[in-house]
C-alpha cells in the first residue's frame, strides 16, 4: 500500500503496513519508508 513520506515528500510503498486504530476511533494503516525509515500513515480503511 502506498503512503505519503513526510520526510522524502513523496509517495512510496510502505513496508510492514499493518491495519491500526487512531486515539479518536478513526482506521488507518501505520508502516515504514523504505528509503528513510520514517513512520509512515495512511488515513482510512485499509
Amino acid at each position: 500500500m502506498q503512503g505519503y513520506c513526510m520526510k522524502c515528500r513523496t509517495k512510496r510503498e510502505m513496508k510492514d503496513a499493518r491495519a491500526i486504530t487512531m486515539k479518536n476511533g478513526r482506521p488507518a494503516t501505520q508502516g515504514i519508508c523504505p528509503v528513510c525509515s520514517t513512520k509512515m500513515f495512511k488515513i482510512g480503511k485499509s
